[in-house]
């Protein structure tokens, strides 16, 4: 299914010369909107029901080149896997020339309003059925890897989950995650002496690169989200962070992200060794 054709990317979908990674989040979840419609399963019956649609529970996903403003995007999405209550999606987002920007698979349920997953209607679940392919890529970072040995910093930031961060189930939106993590990742480097902006210039630091979330309880409007970040990798081509993202101390969101540097076309670059200084005890 093409849920997204020759998207021509926006300048409010950028952060400095590429994409914020965020953006990456958010494109999955216009795509599953289409998607959803397709199966004649929109979001807004299942919101009119007191419902949250489609909400994601395993999120797994790789960069492999940052788009810009040149860039038009397509996203076709294609069922992996279906069972009673949830449908596993495959997303593969190109350039206008055919090569790939990034990939995930995501794993949905639709949550009732008893905080329960809904099983699908037959004939939605037979219309993922009939669509399903024979695929398992590989997304994500590498699950076998382990940290380094080394003892590395932890930190942490908290933000109050205010109208402007939340959707139609009156949650915290999906695109938003990521830049609370981000914002935690940029006041550690306040605190260590240096800033996201001064290391950033022909190459684009802190980039999300891999990642692999499960999404385990849903973050409610005005709650407050705490993020926690334990360091486990640092190199020069990775820094490997475990996240718990907490709401009102409860863990909502727990997994690994591997942070990443592009140069300003968006291709992967290595990091350079002042931008691995802030992570050295």
């Amino acid at each position: 299914m093409q849920a997204i054709t020759s998207h021509r990317v926006q300048f409010g979908e950028l952060a400095g010369p590429l994409i914020h990674g965020a953006t990456v989040f958010d494109w999955q979840l216009v795509a599953t909107q289409k998607v959803a419609a397709a199966v004649e399963y929109p979001f807004g019956e299942i919101l009119y029901d007191g419902g949250i649609p489609f909400a994601p529970v395993v999120v797994g996903t790789t960069i492999d080149r940052y788009p810009t403003i040149e860039d038009r995007v397509d996203v076709e999405v294609v069922p992996l896997n279906v069972g009673t209550s949830s449908v596993e999606l495959l997303y593969e987002m190109t350039d206008d020339g055919g090569d790939s920007l990034a990939s995930a698979r995501m794993t949905h349920v639709t949550i009732g309003p008893d905080g329960t997953a809904l099983p699908l209607p037959d004939r939605v679940r037979s219309a993922f059925a009939d669509r399903l392919v024979d695929r398992n890529p590989a997304v994500g970072p590498d699950e076998a890897a382990s940290g380094d040995g080394r003892d590395l910093p932890t930190f942490e930031s908290s933000v109050p989950i205010r109208s402007p961060h939340i959707e139609g189930a009156e949650l915290a939106y999906f695109e938003e995650y990521p830049r609370f993590a981000g914002i935690a990742l940029e006041e550690f480097l306040r605190e260590r002496g240096t800033s996201l902006g001064e290391l950033s210039g022909e190459k684009q630091p802190f980039r999300l690169r891999d990642w692999r979330w499960e999404h385990r309880a849903p973050v409610p409007f005005e709650s407050t989200l705490r993020v926690e970040c334990d360091v486990i990798g640092v190199d020069y081509g990775t820094i490997r962070v475990e996240h718990t993202l907490l709401a009102d101390g409860r863990v909502s969101i727990k997994g690994i992200t591997e942070y990443g540097c592009f140069d300003r076309s968006g291709a992967p670059v290595s990091f350079d060794e002042p931008m691995l200084a802030p992570f050295e005890s």
